[in-house]
């Protein structure tokens, strides 16, 4: 929580609170070599582009304009892409993915197509069935977040646009290094989640109001909680999923 509180409350005027997370320059210990933690195994570029070149084989069709938008995101007029396809995420799965692979001076480039889904939240504020046709939220959050804009990142027609690279890709906690701070890069998180909060401004007053409010461990609580309700939804889909397709074809954890 201390990063959220900073980020929200303990820092008055708005424009000292505005501080982007920039890893490069502020954030030594994120990014200068291999024992640290944004270049880890995980961002070597020979495993990297293994995998994306692994990976199978797009046979669907693009709209349109979600084709042209991934050609024109290149830095070639005239690219000639190898059309792939990915499962990655856990909020998103299911959801196409779309890569298209090129070379440019000698270098690979990839940029991935995405379509996107609407926050579960609704379900929870609708029962009419209508929050399929509520719009996307993911160009209006990112737009007024006190983070630096991705110049790669396009929205369009319920898709993203994004350049995928070895140094540009989530951290997994589970592949970072033998030796590392964790506590650290959970706190670098909370900051950046707090500058989401932050393109919010009018909201501002009422998180600080809960969050004062709150004692103790109630969000290492909420987390214990949450994650054993997730538990027990996986438990019931796993059952409901062996008993359609056989023990055999059991699906892993």
């Amino acid at each position: 929580m201390a990063p959220l509180r900073i980020g929200t409350v303990d820092l008055p005027p708005r424009v000292e609170r505005e501080r982007y997370f920039r890893v490069l320059d502020d954030y030594v210990w994120l990014s200068l070599n291999r024992d640290h933690v944004a270049v880890s195994k995980l961002r070597d570029p020979i495993r990297f582009w293994q995998k994306i070149e692994a990976c199978p084989d797009f046979r669907g069709k693009l709209p349109r304009p979600i084709h042209e938008l991934l050609h024109g995101c290149m830095p070639l007029k005239e690219p000639t892409l190898e059309m792939k396809t990915r499962i990655a995420g856990l909020g998103s799965l299911g959801h196409p993915r779309v890569l298209g692979l090129s070379q440019w001076h000698g270098a690979h480039i990839v940029r991935e197509a995405k379509q996107l889904t609407r926050s579960a939240l609704l379900w929870t504020q609708s029962g009419s069935g209508s929050e399929s046709e509520a719009p996307l939220q993911q160009e209006n959050i990112l737009s007024k977040a006190v983070r630096i804009p991705d110049p790669h990142m396009h929205f369009l027609d319920g898709w993203v646009v994004r350049r995928l690279a070895p140094d540009c890709c989530h951290i997994e906690l589970c592949s970072l290094p033998e030796e590392h701070d964790e506590e650290r890069l959970l706190y670098a998180m909370g900051w950046d989640t707090a500058n989401l909060h932050l393109g919010s401004i009018e909201k501002i007053p009422a998180l600080q109001k809960d969050l004062g409010a709150r004692k103790g461990r109630w969000l290492r609580d909420a987390a214990k909680a949450m994650a054993e309700a997730t538990r027990e939804d996986w438990k019931i889909w796993r059952k409901a999923w062996t008993k359609r397709h056989g023990k055999s074809a059991r699906p892993k954890r």
